[in-house]
C-alpha cells in the first residue's frame, strides 16, 4: 500500500467529504421542542385532530390530513364537510407544491369512491378545484386539471353550463395568460361530449375556432389535439364543415409542432371522412407532409413512421398506382434511415447532437418494424417477396436491439398474413432465434408455438416431413437459444422458452426430440438452481414422454425419472420427482400413473427429509384420485397403510399437522368405480 504524502492528502480529503456528508444527518434530528410541537393529544377524535393540525400544525401534518381526507369522508362525511373542508380551503391558499398535489389526488379519490352525491360534491369541492387550475406550478396545475376533467364526466349539464362553460368564454380570451388558454383547450375537448349539437355549435365551436387561431403556437397545438374529441361529439356533418377546414389550416402552420398535431389528428379522424374527402383533401396533405418530412425535424419523422399503418389502412383503395409505389418507397427509405451513415468512430468521440439524431433514427426504424404487418396488407401478401422481403431482411438484421425486438414481436402477425408464403421467412426465424440479445428472443418466443405450427403446415408442399426439411437449421437454433438463455441471469426467459418447447411434438419427430431435447430437460431438472425453470423442464419432459410412441424409449425415460429423481441421493431431486408426478397426473391417463409412478411416489412416505414427506402429503389426494375400484384395490390398501404409518410414526410436528389435514381430505373423497 502506498503511504506517500500525496496519497495521505487524498485520504484526508476523503475523510473531510465524509464529515460534510454526515453533518446534515445530525442537524436533521428533531430537538425536544420540535417533538413537543409535533405531538398531538391522543384523546382527540379524527375530525378534531384534523381541524387542529390544519389550524396549528406544521406543513407535513397538514399534508397528512389532506391525504387522509377520503378516509374521513367515508367515516363521517357530514362533519368532514362542515368542519374539515373549510380549513382545507384556507390552507390551500398558501400551500406548497406537495400539499397541492396531495389535495388534487384526494379530491379525485373522493369523487371515484362516491362518498357523497355528485350534487354535494359539486357544491363542496368544485370551486376549490377551479380556483387552483391556474397555479403557477405547471405540475400542480395539471394535477388539478386532471381532477376537473374527471369531475366533468359526472356533473349534470346545468352545473357544467353555469360553473364551467360560461366562465370559459372569458378564460379563453387572448387577454388571459397562455396557461389559462391551454387549460381552456383541454376543458373544451372534454365538454363537447356533454352537450347537444345546437349548444356545441352556438357556444363551444366559436371558442374552438378562436383558440385554433391563437397567437401562441402552444395554444394552437393544444387545441388542435382536442379536435379529435370534439369531432366525436359533434358528428360527421359538423366535423366536415367546421373541424376539417381548421385542420387544413393548422397543417400549413408556421410551427412544426402545430403541423405535427394537425397531421396526427387527421390520421386519427380518417374513419370519420368519406372517400371524396380522403382523396381530394387529406391525401394531398399527407403527400405534402411526407415530402417535407425529411427536411424537417426528426421528431416529425418519428410521428410519421408511427402512424404509417393507420394511414395505409385509412387511405387504402384511394392511392393511384404511382402514389402507391411512391408511398411504399417512402416507407422503405424510413426502414433504413440512419444505416447509411456508417462510421468507425468511438461513441465517446461522436458529437452529442449526432448521437441524439441517431437515437431518433432508431425510433423511426422501430416504428417501421411496428407497422410492418400493415404494410404487408398494403402491398398484398402475394407481392411480399417482390416488394417487402428485402426490407424485412434489413429489419431482422438491424444493428439496433429495439428494432429487432419490435420485428420479433410482429413476427407471428407477419407469418399469419403470409399464410402459404410463410416459407419465405424461414431464414429470418432462425436469425432471430440466434440473436445475441435475449430481449429479442424473449419477444419472439411469446408466439413461438403458433409460428412453428404455421411453418410446419404452411408452404406449397402438402406432406409435413417435406415442409420440415426446409428448416434444417431449426433444431440447432432452438438448442442454441435454450443454452444462451440458460447461461444468462434472465431465468424468466429460460422458463418461458422451456414452456414453449412443449409444442415440439407437433412440429418435429419424436426421435429428434428424444436425441436432441429430452436429455437436456433431464439435465436442467437435475442441475439448474432456479425452481420455476426446473418445473418448466419437468412439465415439458412429461409432454415429450406423452407423445413418444416408442416403448423402449418410454421405458428408459420412466426408469431414469424413478431412479435419478425418485430414488436420487439429493432430497431436492426427490422433491422434483413429486413435481413430475403431479404433471404426469395432469397430462397422462390415471392408469398410466398407477402403473409406473404410484408405488415409487408413495415410497417417499419413508423419506428421511421432512420437506419431502410434507410435499408428498399435499400430493396424496391427487394420487388417490387416480385409483379405480375394484381394479386398484391393492394400491388403495398400500396407500392407506402408508398413511397409517405416517400418523403413527411421524415425529415432525409440521408434517404431522399436514398428515392429519390430508387424512380428513382423503376420507371425504369418493372413489371412482371401474366400469
Amino acid at each position: 500500500m502506498d503511504f506517500s504524502q500525496n496519497s495521505l492528502f487524498g485520504y484526508m480529503e476523503d475523510l473531510q467529504e465524509l464529515t460534510i456528508i454526515e453533518r446534515p444527518v445530525r442537524r436533521s434530528l428533531k430537538t425536544p421542542e420540535e417533538i413537543e410541537r409535533l405531538t398531538v393529544d391522543e384523546d382527540l377524535s379524527d375530525i378534531e385532530r384534523a381541524v387542529y393540525l390544519l389550524s396549528a400544525g406544521q406543513d407535513i401534518q397538514g399534508t397528512s390530513v389532506i391525504a387522509n381526507l377520503p378516509f374521513l369522508m367515508r367515516q363521517n362525511p357530514a362533519e368532514t364537510l362542515r368542519r374539515v373542508l373549510p380549513k382545507v380551503r384556507e390552507v390551500l391558499h398558501v400551500a406548497g407544491v406537495e400539499m397541492q398535489l396531495t389535495a388534487a389526488v384526494s379530491f379525485l379519490t373522493i369523487l371515484q369512491e362516491e362518498s357523497v352525491s355528485i350534487h354535494t360534491y359539486a357544491h363542496a369541492f368544485l370551486q376549490v378545484i377551479l380556483l387552483h387550475l391556474e397555479h403557477r406550478d405547471a405540475g400542480v396545475s395539471n394535477a388539478w386539471l386532471e381532477t376537473l376533467l374527471s369531475v366533468i364526466e359526472v356533473l349534470p349539464k346545468e352545473t357544467l353550463r353555469h360553473e364551467i362553460l360560461n366562465p370559459l368564454v372569458s378564460k379563453a380570451q387572448l387577454s388571459q395568460t397562455v396557461q389559462s388558454r391551454l387549460v381552456s383547450c383541454k376543458i373544451l375537448g372534454k365538454l363537447t361530449n356533454k352537450f347537444d349539437a345546437h349548444t356545441i355549435k352556438r357556444e363551444i365551436l366559436p371558442l374552438v375556432k378562436s383558440l385554433c387561431q391563437d397567437v401562441e403556437y402552444e395554444v394552437r397545438s393544444c387545441m388542435c389535439r382536442q379536435l379529435e374529441n370534439i369531432a366525436q361529439g359533434i358528428g360527421t356533418e359538423l366535423t366536415k364543415s367546421v373541424v376539417l377546414p381548421e385542420l387544413i389550416e393548422l397543417s400549413r402552420d408556421e410551427s412544426s409542432g402545430v403541423r405535427l398535431a394537425a397531421f396526427e389528428t387527421l390520421v386519427n379522424l380518417l374513419d370519420v371522412f368519406d372517400a371524396d374527402d380522403r382523396s381530394q383533401t387529406i391525401l394531398p396533405l399527407v403527400k405534402s407532409f411526407c415530402e417535407k418530412s425529411f427536411k424537417a425535424d426528426e421528431s416529425i419523422l418519428i410521428s410519421l413512421s408511427f402512424h404509417l399503418g393507420k394511414l395505409c389502412h385509412g387511405l387504402y383503395g384511394i392511392f393511384t398506382p404511382d402514389q402507391h409505389l411512391r408511398f411504399l418507397e417512402f416507407y422503405k427509405k424510413l426502414c433504413t434511415l440512419g444505416l447509411q451513415q456508417e462510421n468507425g468512430h468511438n461513441e465517446n468521440q461522436i458529437p452529442p447532437q449526432i448521437l441524439e439524431q441517431e437515437k431518433k433514427y432508431i425510433s423511426v426504424r422501430k416504428n417501421c418494424a411496428y407497422n410492418f404487418p400493415a404494410m404487408i396488407v398494403f402491398v398484398d401478401p402475394k407481392n411480399f417477396h417482390m416488394e417487402l422481403y428485402s426490407t424485412f431482411f434489413c429489419l431482422c438484421h438491424d444493428p439496433e436491439v429495439p428494432v429487432r425486438y419490435t420485428i420479433a414481436i410482429c413476427f407471428y402477425e407477419v407469418s399469419k398474413l403470409l399464410n402459404s408464403g410463410v416459407y419465405l421467412i424461414h431464414k429470418e426465424l432462425i436469425t432471430l432465434l440466434q440473436d445475441e440479445s435475449l430481449e429479442v428472443l424473449d419477444a419472439l418466443i411469446d408466439h413461438l408455438p403458433e409460428i412453428l405450427e404455421l411453418m410446419s403446415t404452411g408452404g406449397e408442399s402438402s406432406v409435413q416431413e417435406n415442409k420440415l426439411s426446409s428448416l434444417p437449421d431449426l433444431i440447432p437454433a432452438l438448442t442454441a437459444a435454450e443454452q444462451r438463455a440458460a447461461a444468462s441471469l434472465k431465468w424468466r426467459t429460460h422458463e418461458k422458452l422451456l414452456q414453449k418447447y412443449a409444442c415440439l411434438p407437433h412440429i418435429i419427430s419424436s426421435d429428434q426430440i428424444y436425441y436432441r431435447f429430452l436429455q437436456r430437460m433431464f439435465t436442467i431438472m437435475m442441475t439448474n438452481n432456479v425452481l420455476p425453470v426446473q418445473k418448466a423442464a419437468s412439465r415439458t419432459l412429461c409432454v415429450f414422454l406423452r407423445y413418444n410412441r416408442k416403448q423402449e424409449q418410454r421405458h428408459e425415460v420412466i426408469q431414469k425419472l424413478i431412479e435419478q429423481l425418485g430414488q436420487g441421493k439429493s432430497y431436492w431431486n426427490r422433491l422434483r420427482f413429486l413435481d413430475t408426478c403431479e404433471f404426469i397426473i395432469e397430462i397422462f391417463s390415471k392408469s398410466f400413473f398407477c402403473k409406473y409412478f404410484f408405488l415409487p411416489a408413495i415410497e417417499l412416505t419413508h423419506d428421511p427429509v421432512a420437506n419431502v414427506r410434507m410435499k408428498l402429503c399435499c400430493l396424496l389426494p391427487k394420487v388417490k384420485a387416480t385409483l379405480k375400484i375394484p381394479a386398484d384395490k391393492h394400491l388403495l390398501q398400500q396407500l392407506e397403510m402408508c398413511v397409517r404409518k405416517l400418523l403413527c410414526q411421524e415425529k415432525d410436528k409440521d408434517v404431522l399437522a399436514i398428515v392429519k389435514r390430508t387424512v380428513l381430505e382423503l376420507d371425504r373423497m369418493e372413489m371412482s368405480m371401474d366400469a
